[in-house]
């Protein structure tokens, strides 16, 4: 399989193409190169996943680890190396899937999102270096290279969501991203110090002798790692930069929430899980409670945001806590006995990139549409955007969990795993999973269903009180619907993806057998979240949306706040880090440092300016000092001796 390190040649040249010439090609041209780029970068991953898993698994009833290219990029002593390459083993053959996927229904469906918009060609360019960031991150043969791939994904995030560059909000977006991911992987980059120093490897799986000389820092070198993670996933507290990420391009937020930067953070707690479950699984359970903190606050924050991309950013939140927590829950390496919450998070990551791409992509085709973000701009556009109307259902019943479509299944499986692991974690995630239908579907009437703006508006101008004639929705182009199309077949069919069968947290095979009992409680809770949104949204504002909001004012007004958790890191950052910490540092450097430097520089001069005379040029003066000189030695001489 040494063609797979086309796989990352060719975003990555694609990148340098339009990077360093894409300003003198026609916008067209730029889209056209970027695209068909990702087109050999999605066949090329498809064959992989074909041969790999058409493989077969060997005697022991695993799949095999490849490693087809591999380099030493950095020796750091005898026992100690940083390498390049390319690890092709179930979860990353997954992953290129998804990556190869939705990274190319993004790149169709720009040709006619960005139309017209300046600076295409830098779009498209940054749009192949993220692709390249994280196709690298997948594929990284060791947790350092791992690394240095996770920071190219941050850096292209910065450049994705700052591509409006003449919007302050753009601007303040990308640079809160920017250094909110930062903080965390100063933190993951310290884990990965102390795990390379005491494991004297960089490698996913270090020697079990190594292991056993290293195992009291390894659960402190994980926790570390995982703060990393949580950064990029966005997991509470970490989770303000994500919301405001949406002043990006819609298909540069689809490819952000679905198949890159935030599931890195799952990404790499499934990595490291042979790690974790054997030597930190203390750490593994608090990752399980930080999800589940995190599935509640984003889908409570979800239910009452008017930004379509804003509610759909806290479903991303909430769903990969789902991811997190099904990792976090798992007690053994055994899917029957405690490990099934690996399969069920690979299998969520796989469905949810399919049905939250498609959501995305759906909301830049009805903003695309109405030319607003916001919900009262919408409503009753099902008669005007009839695709895009079906496509954004069957994800909404996808992300809401009802069968056959595929999120119902990867659910489930968490669900099961959550209960496995303790009975009050299954309620509990269950009922975030009730919120999460009762929020898609809130979404889902104030957009398609009730009054519609544009035929008030036109009543408006009919009756002479409005000047302006209003825009009428009308349905995205086919460069625009197609991904629609696609990613909504996938993500009828993906749940029926015996996906157990390829991955496991052993490697072996293993049989999904649906829950009954969880599930009929599962598919009860969605269709209450359903219909409660039924009643309250599907003609408008109910009586009952009115009583509600009068009598939980408070609650509402936070949630819409997002519980002023904005506010609260201003004030700890600016009132607390920058008046404690940062002012008495900045005074120490200031008067301490500069003072010294500046002391040492005075007296220099100072010294200098006495020794002057000396140096006059008059050779008197020379003789006067050299015998003055000279008479000092004889006397001290004869003193001394």
């Amino acid at each position: 399989m040494d063609y797979t390190i086309f796989i990352l040649a060719l975003p990555l040249l694609s990148f340098l193409i339009l990077g360093l010439c894409g300003m003198k090609m026609p916008h067209k041209t730029a889209g056209l190169i970027g695209t068909f780029s990702l087109g050999a970068v999605a066949v090329l991953s498809y064959i992989t996943a074909a041969l790999y898993f058409g493989a077969g698994r060997d005697a022991d009833g695993l799949f095999a680890t490849i490693i087809p290219y591999n380099i030493c990029w950095l020796p750091l002593g005898e026992t100690l190396s940083i390498e390049m390459g390319i690890l092709l083993d179930p979860i990353s053959v997954m992953m290129l899937i998804v990556i190869s996927t939705v990274s190319l229904m993004v790149h169709i469906y720009s040709l006619g999102y960005m139309k017209g918009e300046r600076g295409v060609q830098r779009y498209y360019a940054y749009l192949s270096l993220f692709t390249f960031s994280m196709l690298g991150l997948v594929v990284a043969t060791n947790i350092f290279q791992m690394y240095v791939f996770w920071e190219l994904v941050g850096v292209s995030s910065y450049l994705l969501i700052g591509f409006y560059y003449t919007k302050p909000a753009a601007i303040a977006a990308s640079k809160k991203a920017f250094i909110v991911t930062r903080f965390a992987d100063l933190f993951f980059l310290i884990g990965i110090l102390l795990y390379g120093y005491y494991a004297e490897t960089f490698s996913f799986t270090p020697a079990e002798t190594v292991l056993m000389t290293a195992g009291g820092i390894i659960p402190v070198a994980l926790g570390l790692m995982f703060i990393g993670g949580a950064g990029k996933s966005a997991m509470f507290p970490l989770h303000i930069w994500l919301p405001d990420a949406m002043e990006g391009p819609t298909p540069v937020s689809a490819l952000i929430h679905a198949a890159t930067m935030v599931v890195a953070g799952v990404y790499l707690v499934a990595r490291m899980f042979p790690l974790f479950i054997d030597f930190a699984p203390d750490t593994l359970h608090m990752v399980a409670y930080v999800g589940a903190f995190t599935a509640l606050y984003a889908a409570v924050v979800a239910c009452v945001q008017t930004d379509i991309k804003r509610v759909l950013a806290f479903s991303t939140i909430s769903q990969i806590a789902f991811m997190m927590v099904a990792l976090g829950v798992c007690t053994s390496a055994d899917p029957h006995e405690g490990g099934l919450g690996y399969m069920a998070s690979m299998f969520h990551l796989f469905t949810h990139a399919m049905f939250k791409g498609l959501l995305f992509l759906g909301a830049g085709a009805i903003i695309h549409a109405v030319h607003s973000n916001e919900k009262s701009y919408m409503g009753g556009l099902r008669k005007y955007m009839p695709v895009t109307h079906a496509t954004f259902l069957i994800a909404c019943l996808a992300i809401a969990g009802i069968p056959p479509f595929s999120g119902f299944f990867s659910k489930d499986e968490i669900l099961v795993a959550c209960y496995d692991y303790s009975t009050m974690m299954g309620i509990f995630m269950s009922f975030v999973a009730a919120l999460t239908a009762f929020y898609m579907f809130r979404l889902y009437y104030l957009i398609f269903w009730g009054k519609s703006y544009y035929e008030q508006q036109l009543a408006l101008y009919k009756e002479g009180k409005s000047s302006h004639e209003p825009h009428k929705p009308h349905e995205a182009p086919a460069t625009m619907t197609v991904p629609l199309v696609i990613l909504a077949t996938i993500s009828v069919f993906a749940g029926f993806i015996p996906f157990g069968e390829f991955i496991s947290s052993n490697g072996h095979a293993y049989t999904i057998h649906l829950n009954y009992a969880v599930a009929a409680v599962s598919i009860f809770l969605a269709i209450a979240g359903i219909t409660l949104a039924t009643i309250m949204y599907r003609k408008g504002t109910s009586s009952l949306t009115v009583s509600i909001n009068r009598n939980l004012k408070g609650l509402i007004d936070a949630a819409y706040h997002r519980f002023y958790m904005d506010e609260l890191w201003l004030f700890v950052t600016k009132r607390i880090i920058f008046n404690c910490i940062s002012r008495p540092i900045a005074w120490f450097d200031r008067h301490i440092i500069d003072g010294t430097m500046d002391l040492m520089a005075t007296l220099t001069q100072k010294l200098g300016t006495w020794v002057r005379p000396m140096q006059s040029g008059n050779v008197q003066s020379y003789s006067v000092w050299f015998l003055s000189g000279a008479l000092i030695l004889v006397l001290i001489l004869i003193y001394f001796v």
